[in-house]
């Protein structure tokens, strides 16, 4: 006896080619309109959606019950495929020109009044109601359309790095905590009183063993775990492309990453815009013009250091920032000299938000035809007086500024003038619509610092992670300022995106000791955290490198959304909690009293993070 098919279609892909077929279908009351005696009902499935028809005259039964019908129910229904009635068509339906005529209907479950509509795909609907509700949220077609996207994306990942042989291999979820730069998520041993497992930040140290071991060329869709402090764009738990290579250059990884990811937008996305190949820029050259490791390449406003000049400079602000071992930077908006008195107070404001002291500019009149033309009176600036007219002249010109233009400058700690800047150069990009939405510029930035120096903790931090390999030969690092020590590290950008980062990696343990010995680790500390990983390498360890690329910093990218949360099936909220399952939450006396815990009573609670 043969099973009762429940639906031999769907929604989405009935057209004009089946009409006069009879088919079953099966999904979720969208919409439903009375018109006469004719109920229309929009039926959605996970394929799309497609108008149904309830007409008395085909079946009495059917069209009593569709009266019943709400937003939500789940329902499967049988009926004839039909042309539309000529000027009723929905051509931004994939189904738009059919519908079908009900004879049969059953309801498989009724449901409650959502407590949002489904149908609205705006941004309008409360967050933090569409994740406690989010089986309800994934509904919308613009949250499964991102699912969707998710998967493909991740299928053509796995699908071209398999014909290049490379092996998908699963790493422990529970090891060792050995801090790399963030906190680890801990999780109690209860047959090991007192111990711990710690969940990976990143597969980093186990796909570099996998590297010893012989394997050469090794993937992963990893899921890694970050106890960091809680902001807009970060989740306490994601997945990354992990990738791993044996005997390779930096060249053969970043040959490889640039067809990985042009390959996977020209099949996805073929209306985007991407240059290849993808062009290089240096680290220095990145900060130098952009203000940034992650620059958007996408519009100009490119950057200019002044502190040569500067330091001669009447204007205090210029020469006592040089003077204090700063710099003095900026950039012109083409055009810009119509901004308002507000607009440039504004600018002024996010300046200052991002460590500025203040915001130096020069409005240059556009009544003039060229700068040699230009006197005091053509300029608009509070900074004018300290500037002579050559020197004004002097000034534009070693910024290619015209007559029209707006000139943005920054004085101060070098590392708060590219932020501001690279923040003010990011904001006008925005309002001036120079970010193109359909350009996707892919770039590698290159040679980074080995070292930065943390003022906080006042010691040396790596750039990238400690397993980074120095560019080049060095010999001993200790005969080398740690900043003057480039790496081996790369990242890959997109429209102002950091998609990926990696490096060639250490293989050898006297090199990899040294590197800890700078970090600050004590010799007792390196054998305890990475001991495992240090004898590995005297095992006859590769050349090795890789690189690791967040899939939700992709899939936001290629989704046009720019909330990390529209791309994870069931994300937290931006405190890191769960409004759905209601976690992180107190665990039973009992589970507690097994793993040896006890919980302190002063602990801040989760209203106070």
């Amino acid at each position: 006896m043969g099973e009762k098919l429940l639906k031999d279609h769907t929604c989405g892909e009935l057209d004009i080619s089946q009409v006069g077929k009879l088919v079953k279908l099966s999904g979720w009351v969208a919409k439903r309109r009375d018109h006469g005696g004719l109920i229309f009902i929009d039926l959605r499935d996970s394929t799309g959606l497609v108008q149904i028809v309830f007409d008395p005259e085909i079946s009495v039964d059917s069209h009593k019950l569709a009266n019943q019908l709400r937003p939500e129910w789940v329902i499967s229904v049988s009926g004839e495929v039909r042309l539309r009635p000529e000027g009723t068509e929905n051509l931004n339906l994939a189904s738009g020109q059919v519908e079908i005529k009900i004879s049969e209907i059953e309801v498989f479950n009724e449901s409650k009044t959502p407590p949002f509509y489904i149908n609205d795909e705006s941004d309008n609907v409360d967050e933090l109601l569409r994740m406690k509700y989010r089986y309800l949220d994934l509904r919308r077609s613009k949250m499964f359309s991102i699912l969707k996207l998710r998967h493909k994306i991740v299928r053509y990942i796995r699908r071209f790095l398999n014909d290049k042989d490379f092996l998908e291999i699963e790493t422990p979820i529970l090891i060792k905590s050995t801090p790399e730069g963030a906190r680890d998520y801990v999780v109690p041993s209860r047959l090991y009183p007192g111990n711990f497992y710690a969940l990976p930040q990143s597969p980093q140290q186990l796909k570099q063993l996998l590297m010893v071991a012989g394997v050469e060329k090794y993937f992963q869709i990893a899921r890694c775990f970050r106890d960091e402090d809680p902001r807009s764009d970060r989740q306490p738990e994601f997945t990354q492309l992990d990738l791993e290579m044996s005997f390779v250059e930096q060249d053969d990884i970043l040959s490889l990453v640039e067809d990985l990811y042009s390959g996977l937008v020209r099949e996805l996305l073929p209306d985007k815009e991407i240059v290849f190949p993808f062009p290089r820029l240096t680290y220095q050259e990145a900060i130098d013009f952009y203000g940034s490791d992650k620059p958007d390449t996408r519009f100009g406003l490119l950057m200019t250091e002044i502190s040569d000049v500067a330091k001669q400079s009447k204007f205090v602000v210029f020469s006592s920032a040089v003077e204090e071992g700063g710099i003095v930077k900026g950039f012109v908006v083409p055009n810009g000299s119509s901004f308002s008195r507000k607009k440039i107070d504004k600018l002024t404001d996010l300046a200052k938000m991002n460590g500025a002291k203040g915001l130096v500019y020069f409005s240059i009149s556009d009544s003039i035809k060229s700068i040699d033309d230009l006197d005091e009176s053509h300029v608009k600036s509070p900074a004018k007086k300290f500037f002579n007219e050559i020197e004004l002249k002097n000034l534009f010109k070693k910024f290619h500024a015209q007559p029209g233009d707006l000139l943005l400058l920054v004085a101060g700690n070098k590392k708060i003038v590219n932020n501001s800047l690279s923040e003010l150069r990011l904001n006008l990009g925005k309002e001036l619509d120079l970010m193109d939405p359909a350009k996707l510029n892919f770039c590698f930035v290159v040679d980074f610092p080995l070292f930065e120096w943390d003022e906080n903790e006042e010691r040396w931090n790596s750039m990238h992670h400690p397993f980074t390999s120095p560019a080049g030969e060095v010999g001993n690092l200790s005969d080398f300022p740690p900043d003057q020590i480039k790496s081996t590290g790369y990242d890959l950008v997109c429209n102002g995106l950091e998609i990926a980062g990696g490096s060639i990696r250490i293989h050898d343990r006297r090199l990899q000791e040294e590197i800890f010995e700078i970090l600050g680790h004590s010799l007792e500390d390196i054998r305890s955290r990475f001991g495992h990983l240090l004898e590995a390498f005297e095992f006859g360890a590769p050349p090795h490198g890789g690189i690791a690329g967040g899939i939700e910093r992709l899939v936001m990218l290629l989704a046009g959304t720019e909330n990390i949360r529209d791309v994870i099936a069931f994300p937290k909220t931006q405190s890191f909690s769960d409004p759905l399952f209601e976690s992180p939450s107190e665990i039973d006396s009992d589970q507690l009293n097994e793993l040896g815990i006890i919980i302190q009573e002063n602990r801040k609670n989760s209203e106070e993070i």
